[in-house]
């Protein structure tokens, strides 16, 4: 397990093989606030704030892409009350970052289930990843409303349409396939995923798409994270072998 760095510690990118692509888990929020005695809303703000400096020291650090998991098709479980607050900050994220972000060349992506998000939501995220749609420098997915389970039906049913529309052969299809009909077709998978919080789970997240990933579990909850502890989880990535399904090359 990752150790956190000071928080005064500057990023810098690690020796070792090049990192690409993170995507994170941001789990703690309400955990954040509740041992500070405030309400989960104030936690999920702060997490607000931590995502920027996540996409910060994404780039600072090199990588290319960042995929951010927001809110889960399991959080509709929540009371009415936080999901509010949820979809207010997804609101505030895009109304402040969007100018910033647009300006660095960071093209945004929303993935997940859209269509049970509500009409100003939807033109909001229409908005976003319009207006960044010929940036390239940096990419930013964020997760919102997502679930790896929900997204291999969709795109199973999408495929099985094409069939039965006679579009699409069942021969035909294969992994490549199948990867291309996800929401993340645009993103190469994750070289590794982090997790906050301490906890050990992946959480219906990028199911098909983290098969061979990493995974760096940090005992920080999310608005604690920043770009030191973001260097730490590099570092510690960069340190493992990848097999593969393969033998270690050092046997």
């Amino acid at each position: 397990m990752a150790t956190p760095l000071p928080t005064e510690a500057k990023p810098a990118a690690p020796a070792g093989a090049r990192v690409a692509h993170v995507a994170i888990i941001m789990d703690g929020n309400g955990r954040w606030a509740a041992a500070r005695g405030l309400p989960r809303s104030a936690g999920h703000k702060e997490g607000a704030a931590a995502a920027r400096r996540a996409v910060e020291a994404a780039r600072d650090l090199g990588l290319s892409y960042l995929t951010l998991y927001s809110f889960s098709t399991e959080n509709w479980r929540r009371p009415a009350t936080e999901i509010r607050d949820l979809m207010g900050l997804l609101r505030q994220f895009i109304g402040d970052e969007l100018p910033t972000l647009k300006k660095e060349g960071v093209k945004i992506t929303i993935i997940g289930d859209k269509k049970n998000l509500d009409a100003e939501i939807k033109l909001l995220v229409g908005r976003a990843e319009a207006e960044t749609a010929r940036n390239n420098r940096f990419f930013l997915q964020i997760a919102f409303n997502y679930g790896g389970r929900d997204e291999i039906v969709r795109a199973a049913r999408r495929l099985a349409a094409d069939a039965v529309a006679g579009r699409l052969k069942p021969e035909a299809i294969n992994e490549h396939l199948f990867s291309n009909t996800l929401d993340t077709a645009e993103f190469p998978d994750p070289d590794f995923v982090i997790r906050t919080s301490g906890e050990k789970r992946i959480s219906n997240f990028l199911l098909w798409q983290a098969a061979y990933s990493e995974y760096v579990f940090l005992d920080i909850h999310w608005p604690e994270f920043d770009a030191a502890h973001f260097a730490v989880a590099v570092a510690e990535f960069q340190a493992r072998e990848r097999r593969f399904g393969g033998l270690s090359t050092s046997s």
